[in-house]
């Protein structure tokens, strides 16, 4: 046996001593035969599912990320471990769909005592507001980083619920938008102030308007002031206009 021959043999018996070393660390119990805490992550996915676990684990390493393909082979394990918090990835699957939420909320009643979160190829806040209907405590869009994930998971063990504010941000801005512009003339002027532009709407002149409220038309001429002001009007024609829009 020449040289080479000898160095080869010796590399292949340290690795197959590392391989064997490895799978003894990989079997060997938990000391004690403690249970421990555990990230349960379900995902029918193989390679999503164990690349995620992967992540988390290296993001975090005291996370105990166990990853399985669905409820009935967590149940098979037999594991002394103990859920803190389930990851359940849906993939590509939509919340408008019926058999996805009851898989949701067969999900979160299985684990009722803790958290349910769930992860979805999807960045709709309307599919995300139906998940948490279904009881999850949390939703990950896919496009988000691992420490974005990593954080919402314990925020959803800690106790909280986790929605992405860049999703949820712009929606409360339109409604803060809609609720603006459904604004009626009660809400942005004074009592006097609209009974007067309700007088403008009609064309009833200054004379007129002081006539009927009982005030003195210097009062009157205030308050149209006022009012072309708040609508940004320049004239009483416009002030009569913007005064149409408000009310439909």
């Amino acid at each position: 046996m020449n040289q080479n021959q000898k160095d080869v043999e010796a590399q292949l018996e340290a690795v197959s001593s590392f391989c064997s070393a490895s799978a003894e660390e990989q079997a060997a119990p938990i000391s004690g035969g403690e249970a421990r805490d555990c990230a349960l992550l379900i995902d029918r996915r193989a390679l999503d599912r164990d690349c995620l676990a992967r992540s988390l684990s290296e993001h975090d390493p005291s996370l105990n990320i166990v990853p399985v393909s669905s409820v009935d082979h967590w149940e098979g394990l037999d594991s002394d471990d103990t859920p803190s918090v389930i990851v359940l990835a849906i993939g590509g699957g939509s919340t408008y769909d019926a058999t996805v939420r009851a898989h949701i909320t067969s999900v979160v009643e299985r684990f009722s005592d803790c958290p349910v979160v769930v992860i979805a190829d999807t960045e709709d806040l309307c599919q995300m507001l139906k998940a948490i209907e279904c009881g999850a405590r949390g939703f990950i869009p896919s496009s988000v980083g691992i420490g974005v994930a990593a954080e919402a998971i314990a925020l959803a063990r800690a106790g909280g619920v986790f929605l992405p504010a860049s999703n949820v941000l712009p929606m409360l801005e339109m409604i803060e938008s809609a609720a603006k512009s459904a604004s009626g003339p009660g809400d942005i002027f004074t009592p006097r102030e609209a009974e007067v532009a309700e007088a403008l709407r009609r064309g009833k002149a200054n004379k007129i308007i002081a006539y009927e409220l009982h005030l003195c038309q210097s009062t009157v001429k205030v308050h149209v002031r006022n009012i072309m002001k708040k609508l940004n009007a320049t004239n009483r024609t416009e002030v009569a206009y913007k005064l149409l829009e408000l009310m439909q």
